[in-house]
């Protein structure tokens, strides 16, 4: 998460304790954050922590919901982390004129609705990472960019979006094993109409790129 991150001034929405922006400003990896919180338990934590750190120069600490506290412009790279996929797009929906060029998000759950998203408002991926944790969670580096993101090019496109394009062209032993448990999950499930049989050819389709397109 933090090596995708270069900023003059960031934001890490939902900022939670705060942990991202005091790294950020310790590796040099941004020169200002401003980390919004909404809950007023985890808000008077980061404000602890970013004057415990002696940052509070350097970090604002706001309350507020998503991208509200933030002025038009004010950032030009924003994290959003530790939410749900369909949670993170609902925010970036309402972001309005304060949604900065570059975005790192990081969902809990499956990040197709972020993908899908991205390609409908314009943002390329330049990055995209599966880190451990209590499973594998998709991290996501995104950048506005006019045209069609190359990243999707040449790929089958339902897999792409399920599994992420980058992720796919470099068919790391971390994506296979997660297409693979995906087949076995969804192969005794798949009958004509259901969820399970349009998810089990998207794997299926995944699978074939990973071991024959590559």
């Amino acid at each position: 998460m933090l090596a995708l991150v270069r900023a003059e001034v960031h934001a890490d929405i939902g900022t939670d304790h705060a942990r991202l922006p005091v790294a950020l400003i310790r590796s040099g990896r941004a020169r200002r954050c401003v980390a919004v919180e909404l809950n007023p338990g985890p808000l008077a934590q980061a404000r602890r922590n970013v004057a415990g750190a002696g940052l509070a120069a350097q970090i604002e600490v706001r309350a507020g919901d998503g991208f509200a506290p933030l002025r038009p412009g004010e950032a030009d790279s924003a994290s959003l982390c530790g939410m749900g996929a369909a949670t993170i797009r609902g925010v970036l929906e309402r972001a309005g004129a304060a949604l900065p060029t570059r975005l790192v998000l990081q969902p809990n759950d499956s990040p197709e609705p972020l993908r899908v998203w991205a390609r409908a408002q314009g943002y390329h991926l330049t990055a995209e990472a599966l880190t451990e944790g209590y499973w594998l969670y998709p991290v996501l580096a995104l950048e506005r960019a006019g045209g069609p993101d190359p990243a999707y090019m040449g790929l089958p496109l339902a897999a792409a979006r399920r599994y992420g394009p980058l992720l796919l062209r470099a068919a790391g032993a971390a994506l296979r094993e997660q297409v693979e448990a995906d087949l076995r999950r969804l192969t005794p499930l798949a009958a004509p109409g259901r969820p399970a049989e349009r998810e089990l050819a998207t794997a299926r389709e995944a699978w074939a790129w990973l071991d024959g397109g590559t």
